[in-house]
């Protein structure tokens, strides 16, 4: 017997008397679960944020809103996203990704399909747009837990090379639901109503949820959440499965310039992404009324959804090559950044619905690149710090979500012009991009 800290506590002496312990990172079919599980939620996710949007216009004339009172509706959404940001990647990191999702995911469902009954709560114009805007803050407040709790578990389980890529595939997810909302969602919008979006959205929210919390999230609880059955001596295989949680250096990382190229670049790609994302169809009605909806707002997103994608592929195959990861993250905003500019410059001239569609579609396109760029930046920069480090940051990126948004709202209302609202948009990415250039960097800092 040997005596540690007072107490009696029996040596082992060969390794076959431990019980076997898992690795700490996902094995390849758990990848695939986790990843098809985040990206079905990201959709969906989505779904549930971009219905809004989609039903505005059928809404606003419903109630008599005009473009400002339409813009504080869109808006009012990115008020309680900006909230929980670095609350949700703060929980993520410290009780873990796996038991935020599930809670998160039944509050914004559950919203989301019983808006409308909150839209015909009163008569009185006002105090709807009070009961929709509530909502909507509330809506964002729980969605904002789920992107930071998603890189949370991406940094924690899987290894470094392959970050890029799955990160690429999840935040696919987010077109593919835009995607879903703007097919199937046009086709219920026309034939039955507005009402009838929220409820098929919501519902499928809430399948999702049950599914991840049953057949996904179960089965990584019982394999991670608890301790393997070993000796307590062997306390290296303990620290090694389980380390000790240790408190971000925020002292450091906010004397970093590093950091605040990574704030203020995400700022800049989300006021053009959420800009776009919100008043794309009502961009569409305005300048071309015999557009179909099912096309303008499924063809942007499907190309985007691939883009995606391949810029997560491209990444890792970049890195494989030898390329360092300062570079290759660059690189990809680059394409996001620059990209979406220059289509929105075009699109302020361009005065025809063919021309106008594709131009469209390559400005959210580029968007996608971003998610191989500065939104995977945070695993690189502090990688046991991942999700709190993306919760700052996505909170910086979800300002625009309300004054950018209004702030377009407002100046549609004043100008009645779009080129106005694209070409500021346009600057403004070219400004992050610029800080990130000269400040940001793939290496660890933390």
């Amino acid at each position: 017997m040997a005596i540690k800290d007072d107490v009696y506590i029996p040596l082992v002496t060969k390794r076959s008397d431990l019980k076997p312990v898992e690795g700490k990172h996902w094995t390849r079919a758990e990848r695939k679960q986790w990843a098809a599980g985040l990206f079905t939620g990201c959709a969906v996710l989505y779904a549930c944020r971009t219905v809004t949007p989609l039903c505005v216009a059928a809404m606003a004339k419903e109630m008599g809103w005009d473009k400002t009172q339409s813009g504080s509706v869109l808006s009012s959404f990115f008020w309680g996203y900006t909230m929980t940001q670095f609350l949700g990647g703060y929980l993520a990191d410290r009780i873990g990704g796996d038991v935020i999702l599930p809670i998160v995911a039944v509050f914004w469902s559950m919203i989301t399909f019983w808006t409308p009954q909150l839209a015909h709560l009163s008569t009185d114009k006002y105090l709807t747009i009070q009961f929709i805007v509530l909502s909507r803050v509330f809506l964002g407040m729980f969605q904002g837990g789920y992107m930071p709790s998603s890189i949370s578990l991406l940094g924690q389980f899987i290894q470094s090379p392959s970050r890029s890529y799955y990160s690429g595939l999840i935040t696919a997810g987010q077109y593919a639901g835009t995607l879903l909302c703007g097919s199937i969602g046009s086709i219920l919008l026309e034939t039955f109503g507005w009402q009838s979006v929220f409820y098929f959205v919501g519902l499928c929210s809430i399948v999702w949820m049950l599914c991840m919390r049953y057949l996904v999230i179960e089965r990584h609880r019982r394999k991670y959440a608890q301790p393997p059955s070993v000796s307590v001596s062997d306390n290296t295989i303990l620290a090694e499965k389980f380390p000790e949680k240790k408190a971000v250096p925020w002292l450091m990382l906010f004397v970093k310039p590093a950091f605040w190229s990574l704030l203020v670049g995400h700022f800049c790609e989300n006021n053009a992404f959420y800009i776009l994302l919100s008043w794309l169809p009502t961009y569409f009605h305005e300048n071309f009324p015999d557009a179909k909806g099912w096309v303008f707002n499924v063809v942007p997103w499907v190309v985007t959804m691939f883009s995606s994608v391949f810029s997560g592929w491209l990444a890792d195959h970049m890195l494989s090559k030898g390329w360092s990861v300062t570079f290759v993250r660059k690189f990809m905003e680059s394409i996001a950044l620059c990209g979406t500019a220059s289509a929105l410059v075009f699109l302020s001239y361009t005065s025809t619905y063919g021309s106008a569609l594709v131009l469209m579609a390559i400005a959210v396109m580029c968007c996608g690149f971003h998610n191989s760029g500065i939104l995977v930046n945070p695993q690189d920069i502090a990688p046991t710090h991942a999700g709190s480090v993306f919760g700052i940051m996505n909170m910086a990126g979800a300002v625009p979500g309300f004054v950018g948004v209004y702030m377009a709202g407002h100046i549609l209302e004043a100008t009645k012009s779009w080129s106005a609202v694209f070409n500021q948009t346009a600057g403004v990415c070219m400004f992050g991009w610029l800080v990130y250039m000269i400040f940001g960097t793939g290496k660890q800092i933390v």
